[in-house]
This record gives structure tokens, sequence and C-alpha cells, in this order.
């Protein structure tokens, strides 16, 4: 019986994923991270105007997107702008646990891929390193009663006649605007979950499509359109693998420091420009300018404002005149029901390595959804981290550990009982200013509100991973639309003789 299980297990642990994506040059010590980071609340917005008290440019989010802008405005010789950030810290959906003496694990996004110049790029010019993410060796399933071990390629080994079929589709699918697709109707019309149920898949082959969805867009295939799934793998070459697995994939990297520190290293570059704990409330007089924009420390005006923001959190904020209706309802409706949580085991030794496991640990059933090894590289010790469903775990992080030791204990070992520290972020109670961490697109969303997305109203220019042309929903996206975003309030900030 037991080798009965190995067997029927065995496919199920092959069919996984990776997942789920001119600078300054010294590090800060801990003590100064916050300085560095930025200044708390709005003292100082009368010193940072131009002339009559009126910024050239405000940025509204202090994430990649929002920081990405700010440098390039600085370095297109700009100094009029302020960047207002809700939260007391820099980074947005990047958040970086710290492990002590130098070593961090990432609560938000945290890899990187090839396609992804432009945060390779970013990379480069702050000084950060990278090295590649763990994956050799044997994967670990949970079903049930059973465990399973089967070799890693790095990929996901879901059937290669079915991923050849979605990079068909997916070249008619524009992954800047999805919606310009000739088939767009029909593919917004129906789920993933839709079109994998005439697939007639094997439940083994089911499980895999579905836990790879789920960790990508943060639903289940039922939950996201057809067409949003397409664009995404559109925007990774239309390659499935190049878009999901860790070999080869948008997965393949890790950020030296943890993602977080690129944002960090940015803000301390802009040193004065950027304020924390300054949630944007009300932006009026946005439509001829200047723009103000109302926080609870005072009133900024700005000839131009990036809102560099989720859809969702756009919502949160009073406009006066009201936006363009079908633009409000956009933001009404946009899907923040993907917070996510991510937990963090840390251990001695990377004990596991020297059983040939990689650290991989999925539950067929079970508030694991992937365990992956997050060791540091030099391997100073070990780290577990995972995507847990809370419904299936304690809410209470202690009590959670707990029930995610017992499980990691079951899958590689009893070393795994004995963390000596743990970490839990989830993002749907960490702050409001959240919301989600990605944004999984129902169907019939993108050919009904999707042309409003991107374009530019009044003095409004918007901003973040969601806008981006290339590789929405990654980090890499949130710079690009950083680097877009800064070209255009650039551009409308400019004298008209130098338009002409």
């Amino acid at each position: 019986m037991e080798s009965n299980k190995e067997e029927n297990g065995v496919r199920l642990a092959r069919n996984r994923r990776g997942f789920l994506g001119l600078a300054a040059t010294a590090t800060a010590a801990m003590a100064g991270v916050a300085a560095a980071q930025g200044t708390r609340g709005a003292a100082g917005f009368a010193k940072a105007g131009a002339a009559g008290g009126v910024l050239d440019v405000a940025i509204i989010g202090a994430g990649l997107a929002g920081l990405t802008a700010a440098r390039d405005l600085q370095r297109a010789g700009c100094e009029s702008f302020v960047v207002l950030e809700a939260r007391d810290r820099v980074g947005g959906r990047t958040l970086n646990h710290d492990l002590g003496n130098g070593y961090f694990s990432e609560a938000g996004g945290q890899w990187i891929g090839p396609g992804q110049t432009a945060i390779l790029d970013l990379c480069r010019e702050l000084n950060v390193g990278t090295f590649p993410t763990w994956w050799q060796g044997k994967t670990t399933m949970l079903a049930g009663g059973a465990r399973a071990t089967a070799e890693s390629d790095g990929g996901f080994g879901t059937d290669a006649k079915l991923r050849h079929e979605l990079e068909e589709l997916a070249k008619l699918v524009p992954c800047g605007a999805p919606w310009k697709s000739p088939r767009a109707a029909e593919f917004d019309a129906m789920s993933f979950g839709d079109w994998l149920a005439r697939k007639k898949l094997s439940p083994e082959d089911q499980f895999s499509w579905t836990l790879g969805a789920t960790l990508t867009t943060g639903a289940t295939p039922g939950k996201i359109s057809l067409l949003h799934y397409l664009g995404l793998i559109n925007s990774a070459g239309c390659n499935y693998e190049r878009l999901e697995a860790i070999k080869g994939g948008a997965q393949e990297t890790r950020i030296a420091g943890g993602a977080q520190v690129l944002s960090t290293r940015m803000a301390e570059g802009l040193a004065g420009k950027v304020r924390l704990s300054s949630p944007v409330l009300r932006i009026e007089n946005w439509k001829s300018g200047p723009a103000a924009i109302h926080t609870p420390g005072g009133v900024i005006r700005a000839r131009s404002v990036i809102v560099a923001l989720s859809p969702a959190l756009c919502h949160q904020i009073a406009f006066d005149p009201p936006l363009p209706e079908r633009r409000r309802e956009m933001q009404r409706r946009w899907p923040a029901f993907a917070p996510m949580r991510k937990t963090a085991h840390v251990y001695k030794k990377a004990f596991w390595r020297e059983k040939g496991l990689n650290g991989w640990v999925v539950q067929a059933k079970g508030p694991v959804l992937w365990a992956y090894d997050n060791s540091p590289q030099d391997l100073s010790f070990g780290v577990i981290n995972a995507f847990v469903s809370s419904a299936g775990l304690p809410a209470d992080p202690k009590a959670a550990s707990v029930e995610l030791s017992r499980i990691y204990a079951e899958a590689l070992g009893e070393e795994a009982l004995h963390p000596v520290a743990c970490h839990d972020h989830d993002w749907a109670k960490a702050d409001r200013w959240s919301l989600t961490c990605t944004s999984p697109i129902p169907p019939g969303f993108l050919t009904r509100f999707g042309d409003v997305l991107h374009p530019p109203i009044g003095r409004l220019i918007w901003s973040g991973t969601e806008t981006a042309d290339i590789w929405a929903t990654s980090m890499d996206g949130a710079v690009r639309s950083g680097h877009k975003a800064a070209l255009q309030a650039l551009h409308a900030v400019a004298p008209k003789t130098e338009q002409s």
C-alpha cells in the first residue's frame, strides 16, 4: 500500500512550479533606516515647493513604482517633487523580515527572472546583488496520509501539449492591453477554469494547474479570466514556463538583502523628498491644476500627480470633481480579494538539503499551498518560506507556527519541529494600505474597464504594476510603470516651448 501511495503521489510532486514577481552605494545601519527612508508626517512641505508653494510633481505611493518615478525625475534634473506614503515605511508590497546580522527573508514580492530587464537594471544601478533561487533536489508532496518525493527539474512537469496550446492563444492577447485582442470578448467571457474543464484533465493534472494559477494570480482558475491569464503568458514572451518556473523562469533569481532593499536604497537617494505616514485623503482641482492633495498633515499643491497605487487603493481617495464614471467604477470593482499570507521558519541549518530534499512542500489538502527553501546564499542557516491559506491555519501566529512545524516535520524530518525563529505576515491584516498582494482579474472585467486603466486624466497620471505594459503584477512591472509615469510627468510640466 505504501508503494502505491508513493507512485500515485510522484506525478503530483513533479507537477509543481516555482513561484510566486546612478545610485546610492552606502547601506544605512539599521538604526538609521527610518531616517534614510523618509521624513515622517507633513513637516517641511512648504520648503519642498517651488515658487508659490506649488510643486511640479507629487507622487502618491513609495513602492517600487513611485520611488522609480521619483528617482527618474531627480535624474532628469527635476527637484520640485515630493513622495507621499501612507505607511511608516517604503516598499509597498515588498517587505523584509529582519533575521539579524544583515540577513532578511521576504514577506512580499521577491523573485525576478529572464526578460525582467527593468528590475535587473535597477539592481545593478543600486549596487544590489542577486543570486539563484534554490530548487535542486527532491520535492515533497503530502496527500492525505501519503508522502511522496520526486526529483525537481526546476519547472512544472505540466502537459507540454496543453502548455503549447495556451502559448499559441497568448500570441493573440497583447500583455499591455488584453482587451484589444481580436478574441477579447470570447476569452473574457470564460474563466481559466472553464477552459481547463474542456480538456478533461486527470485529477493530478487538475491539481497542478489549479495550484499554479492560485500561486501566480492569487485565485483559483475558476475565478480568473482566461483573457487575463493569456495576457500574463504573453508578457513572458508567450512562454508559459518562463512565467511560472524557477529554472529559466520568473522565479529564477533572488535579490541579495531582500526585495525591499531596492526601495530602501532609492529612498536613501531621495533624502528629504519622501514623506512617510502621510496618507492622501482627497485630491481637488485635478482637472486643470494645480491639484490640491489633502493629507492629515496639510495640503500639497502640484502641477502633476503620479498616483502609484493599486486601483483598489485609488478608490480610497476622494476626488473633487469626481472622476469619470467608468474610471470610478473600475476602481470600485477592482479585485482585491487576494491578500495572501506568507510565513518564514528559520532553522540552524538547511537540514533538508543534507537529505537530498529541495525544501519544497506541497499539500493536496491543507494550509500549505507551497513551501520552499528561502535560505541565504551562504547557508549561514536555513529558511523555509511558505504561501499558506489563512482558512486552514490558526489566526494566532504562534499556533500557526506550531502547526506548520508539524507539517514540515512530516515532509522534511523531525528537525523541522524546532525552528529558532518564525515570522508570519498576513497581508489581509497588515494595514489598510495594501488590501491585496496581486489582482486576480475575473471574467468580464478587462473588456468592460481595461481601456480606462492607463490613460492620464487631467493632471492625474496612473502608475503601479497593474498599469505596466510588460510584466504587469510583478516587481519588474512596477519599475517599468514608474519609468513611464516619470516621462509622462516631465512632459506634462515642461514649458510649452519645450514641447513644441
